[in-house]
This record gives structure tokens, C-alpha cells and sequence, in this order.
């Protein structure tokens, strides 16, 4: 299949963040006292803060305003992204395809966070689509994120290749009926 269309994750897919949102992660989850082990945060790559606080408040038995912690983890990570590199595979990708033919970005991040760490990068001018959690309901590893992002590079899902740095993302990828690219084959 040649692509019509191509649609990128952000975070840990075209943006090196995944370990400064770690440190953002560790930070809160002290302050808050809640367990959040590593290994977890990068299986849930993908799942919005907000999602995480609200699961991980519940298993726990915690109770707390899970959309204001994940401000204050959002708030946490701003800092540290001066030091966001970008994964250079896969920005060479986004390059190389831009003035082709359409791309988007798909992110469980927000509109602020995403679009900040795009502008850092001098990457956002790359994508006619930035789609993040705020714009669906159901998050990765439903479809919808991809499938709106599609809808709003006018191109048909079949006819789009995705990439994504996690198992959520890529389940969702192939749900909405996508060529799907795990980056980190392309890392190693």
C-alpha cells in the first residue's frame, strides 16, 4: 500500500519526551502519594494524565481531583521541555513526506503540551492536523484519535500509515483500519 496519508504520534514517536514525562510523573505521584511504577507509565504510552490519575486514584483508593493532578503533572513537565529532542527516524519521515501528501498528528497529549513540543522542535508546520485527548472521547487504544485525524487530512483510514512508539497505540492504529509502524524498530 502507498500511503495517502500519514499520521504521527508525539510523544516517544516523533518528540524524545517519554523520560521527562517520567520525571513529570514521579514528581506528582510523590506529592500525591500514589503508586505509579515505570514500567507501567510507559505501558499506558498514549493514555491521557487525566485517564491515569482517575485509575490510578481508583485501584488505590485514593480520592482526589484527577483533572487538577494532571495539571499540576502537565505543570511539572513544562520545564523540562527545553531539553525535548526530537526522534530524528522518524522526523526525517514527516520531512521527506511533507509537501506530498497530507500528515497529522495524533496524540493522547493536549493541544498546549503537543503544539509546544511541535513549535520546540520547528516540526508543527509539517502537520495540516494536530488531534490530541481534549478532541475525542474514547482515547487510544480506541480508534477514534486516528480516525479524526484522518477525517481532517481528508484522507480515508485504509489509505493511511500511522506510527506509534507503544502497544495501545498501535492496537489503535490497526483498529481504525491502518498500515501500522512501530517506531521503535526503527530506534534500535
Amino acid at each position: 500500500m502507498i500511503p495517502q496519508g500519514l499520521i504521527f504520534d508525539c510523544d516517544g514517536t516523533l518528540a524524545d519526551t517519554m523520560p521527562l514525562h517520567w520525571h513529570a510523573w514521579q514528581m506528582i505521584t510523590q506529592r500525591h502519594n500514589l503508586h505509579f511504577p515505570e514500567d507501567r507509565f510507559y505501558s499506558l504510552g498514549g493514555v491521557p494524565s487525566r485517564d491515569i490519575l482517575k485509575m490510578l486514584a481508583a485501584e488505590q483508593g485514593r480520592s482526589l481531583d484527577h483533572i487538577a493532578v494532571a495539571h499540576e503533572k502537565e505543570n511539572a513537565y513544562l520545564p523540562l521541555m527545553a531539553q525535548v529532542e526530537p526522534i530524528h527516524a522518524v522526523v526525517e519521515i514527516a520531512r521527506a513526506n511533507f509537501g506530498k501528501i497530507p500528515l497529522a498528528v495524533a496524540s493522547g497529549g493536549t493541544q498546549k503540551i503537543i503544539g509546544d513540543v511541535l513549535e520546540h522542535l520547528k516540526i508543527r508546520h509539517f502537520f495540516a492536523a494536530v488531534v490530541t485527548s481534549e478532541m475525542v472521547k474514547r482515547q487510544k487504544p480506541a480508534p477514534d484519535i486516528f480516525l479524526e485525524a484522518a477525517r481532517r487530512i481528508g484522507v480515508a483510514p485504509g489509505f493511511c500509515r500511522a506510527y506509534e512508539d507503544t502497544d495501545l497505540g498501535l492496537q489503535a492504529i490497526r483498529a481504525a483500519g491502518m498500515d501500522a509502524v512501530d517506531v521503535r524498530t526503527l530506534r534500535e
